[in-house]
C-alpha cells in the first residue's frame, strides 16, 4: 500500500503539500480545525509579491518557482488564476529590487502610467489569485486525486501522526501551541473590498506616508490595503482604518474615487523570523514530521515553491 502521510491545515499551504505529496503516490489526509473558506489564505489579496518572509535567497528560490507554477496555471484556465499588469510606485529613484529576478519582464513605468505625485514606478506582470475561487478549486482538485480532508483539531502532531507514516506541519499560527515555537506572531493584516469601478492594473506604493498602499482589481471587486500589524491578535476590523487605507489608495489608483464599500476585513498572517521548512526524523511516538510554517505575508507567494521542497524531502511513498 502507498505510504500514509498527514498534512495539518488546510490553508493554501497545506493544501499545496497535499497535493505534491499525492503527485508521488503518497496516501494523504489533511487534517484543520478549520474549513477551508475560514482559512486566512481564504482572506488574502493573493498577489504575489514577497512580503514579511525569511531568508531572502530561499524566498526568492520559493517565489520564483511559485511563479512559474501559477503563471501555468492562469495559462491552462485554473479558476481563480490570472496573471495581472502590476505597477509598482517610488517617491526616489528604486534601487535593482531583490525579487526582480523571479518575475518576468520588468520595465520603468513612463511618466504616462504614474498617478500624480509620483516620478518613478516599475512595470511587469505576476500571478493574482482570487482566494474565494482558487482555495474551492484546489480543495477539489485535492479530492479529486483521493485526498480525505478531515475537520479536526489537532492536539499534537503525535496524535497527527498515528497510523501515519509522514506528518506535514502546516498550522501557521497553531505552530506556537502545537509545536511550542514562540517565534510565530501574528502580523494582522486588515483590508477594504470594492466595487471594482473598471480597474485592471494592480498599484502598490510599500512606502507610503500614511502606510502600505496596494489596490488589486479582481473580477468584480478590488482588494485595498493594508496593514502589518506585528503581535495584534485581534481580528476585528477597524473602520477608522479602513478610512484610512481608502484614503491612501486613492493616492495611487484616484479612479476608485466613489467605488461603493462592500466589506472591511481582517486577518492575521503567521509571520516567523524566517519560514521553517525542514524535516525532523521520527521517534519513538510518532513518524517523521516535516514542517513548513511561518510564511509571513507571502503564503500564496511561497506556497508551490515550498510544496516542492516537501515533495523532495518526503520523497516517493514507498509501496509494499
Amino acid at each position: 500500500m502507498a505510504g500514509r502521510a498527514v498534512v495539518v491545515g488546510a490553508g493554501i499551504t497545506g493544501l499545496s503539500c497535499a497535493v505534491r505529496l499525492s503527485e508521488q503516490g503518497w496516501s494523504v489526509r489533511v487534517l484543520s480545525d478549520l474549513a477551508v473558506h475560514e482559512s486566512t489564505s481564504h482572506l488574502a489579496a493573493a498577489v504575489w509579491f514577497p512580503t514579511r518572509s525569511g531568508p531572502r535567497d530561499k524566498v526568492l528560490d520559493w517565489g520564483r518557482r511559485t511563479f512559474d507554477t501559477l503563471a501555468a496555471q492562469a495559462r491552462d484556465g485554473v479558476p481563480g488564476v490570472l496573471m495581472r499588469e502590476s505597477l509598482t510606485l517610488y517617491r526616489h529613484e528604486p534601487e535593482p529590487q531583490w525579487w526582480a529576478a523571479a518575475v518576468g519582464p520588468l520595465r520603468p513605468a513612463r511618466r504616462d502610467e504614474l498617478p500624480p505625485g509620483y516620478p518613478h514606478g516599475l512595470r511587469f506582470a505576476v500571478p493574482l489569485v482570487e482566494m474565494p475561487v482558487y482555495l474551492p478549486w484546489l480543495a477539489g482538485l485535492a479530492r479529486d486525486r483521493g485526498i480525505t480532508l478531515e475537520r479536526r483539531r489537532v492536539a499534537s502532531l503525535t496524535e497527527a501522526g498515528a497510523d501515519a507514516d509522514l506528518v506535514v506541519h502546516c498550522s501557521g499560527l497553531g505552530a506556537r501551541t502545537l509545536v511550542g515555537d514562540a517565534s510565530v506572531t501574528p502580523v494582522r493584516g486588515q483590508i477594504v473590498r470594492v466595487r471594482n469601478p473598471g480597474l485592471v492594473l494592480s498599484v502598490r506604493d510599500e512606502a507610503h506616508p500614511a502606510g502600505r498602499a496596494y489596490v488589486h482589481p479582481r473580477e468584480h471587486d478590488c482588494i485595498l490595503g493594508g496593514t502589518l500589524d506585528d503581535g495584534a491578535w485581534d481580528a476585528t476590523p477597524d473602520p477608522a482604518v479602513g478610512a484610512a487605507i481608502i484614503e491612501r489608495c486613492l493616492d495611487i489608483a484616484p479612479a476608485l474615487r466613489g467605488a461603493p464599500v462592500l466589506e472591511h476585513v481582517a486577518g492575521l498572517r503567521p509571520a516567523r523570523p524566517e519560514v521553517r521548512l525542514e524535516a525532523e526524523p521520527a521517534t519513538t511516538d510518532r513518524p517523521r514530521v516535516i514542517h513548513d510554517y511561518g510564511h509571513g505575508g507571502s503564503g500564496i507567494t511561497l506556497s508551490w515553491g515550498c510544496a516542492d521542497d516537501v515533495a523532495a524531502l518526503a520523497g516517493p511513498a514507498v509501496h509494499s
